[in-house]
């Protein structure tokens, strides 16, 4: 029987005497005016219990965390179809580079770099109604709770410095494998990595993925082999081109965002989420990457 909270406040109290704890997201302003010392760690089992430590309840933009989301909505509407306009491949690259955007004729790597991300977020805008509105009540369904809102200022930040993803957003267009205006898909993938969450509400968001596609609440979203494959997008691509990195040191599926959030989990066991906007030079959270392969090495559990 694992101890959890003796484990997170053992690795809370370790992480949290640190002090380097990299830098926060600049380039995109919003981001840059919160405080370095946030740090939280939540763990929601799955069956039932949940612990916490340090800034748990405190929200913060989940940024591309929100692809994973993203994808598994545009999964459940499109199914396989979705694969013949993005691929299932790392990058080995940094999240918002287009030189291989270029070379293989407009597909994607994969849906959780930017450019993939982009082709998703055009898929969405194509098949739903009110393609922001329903994300987001996607979104607070998964996690049931209707607080989950976006951040107005964030979205407007990113609108006002993406030029790398307006780029993108063209060359794709370029290429035949973007259907909509560039505008507006751009429009809703803003607003998508800018929905904010705190890290319970994001450890109840990714519950569906540790459970078979069935959330908390006992509705089905997903099938068993679209989550299969959303794990095993999580385990190659998303933590950028530190992915082999985080199967190495910490052994789970996974997503992290310029945020400072990661999310990870472990099948029909447990979601964890950690908190802190001090990036590494990957852009991934230094002290969550920390955290999260400590975790594992203590409790000994990982899919290894």
């Amino acid at each position: 029987m694992q101890n959890y909270s003796a484990i997170l406040n053992n690795i809370y109290t370790e992480l949290n005497a640190s002090h380097f704890r990299g830098e926060v997201a600049n380039y995109i302003p919003e981001l840059s005016h919160v405080d370095i010392h946030n740090f939280g760690i939540h763990l929601n089992v799955l069956n039932g219990d949940q612990f916490s430590v340090g800034n748990t309840n405190t929200p913060f933009s989940i940024q591309s965390i929100s692809k994973v989301l993203a994808l598994a909505k545009a999964f459940s509407i499109i199914g396989e179809q979705l694969w013949q306009r993005v691929n299932v491949e790392p990058s080995g690259n940094p999240f918002n580079h287009l030189s291989l955007l270029e070379l293989e004729n407009g597909i994607p790597r994969n849906p959780l770099i930017n450019s993939g991300a982009i082709v998703i977020a055009d898929i969405l805008v194509s098949h739903l109604k009110n393609p922001k509105a329903d994300f987001l009540n996607f979104v607070r369904d998964l996690a049931n709770d209707p607080t989950i809102n976006f951040n107005k200022n964030v979205a407007a930040s990113e609108k006002a410095t993406g030029y790398k993803n307006f780029a993108a957003a063209n060359l794709l267009k370029s290429f035949g494998n973007l259907e909509n205006d560039v505008d507006e898909v751009l429009d809703f993938y803003f607003h998508q990595c800018a929905i904010e969450m705190n890290c319970k509400q994001l450890a109840d968001t990714f519950y569906v993925f540790a459970n078979r596609g069935t959330c908390s609440q006992h509705k089905d979203y997903l099938t068993l082999s679209q989550v299969k494959r959303i794990n095993a997008i999580m385990l190659s691509c998303g933590f950028y081109d530190e992915a082999g990195e985080f199967a190495f040191e910490v052994g789970l599926p996974g997503k992290s965002g310029v945020g400072g959030g990661i999310v990870a989990l472990l099948p029909n066991t447990f979601t964890i989420t950690t908190w802190s906007p001090g990036l590494n030079a990957k852009g991934n959270s230094l002290l969550g990457m920390q955290a999260l392969k400590l975790f594992t090495t203590e409790t000994q559990l990982s899919i290894f």
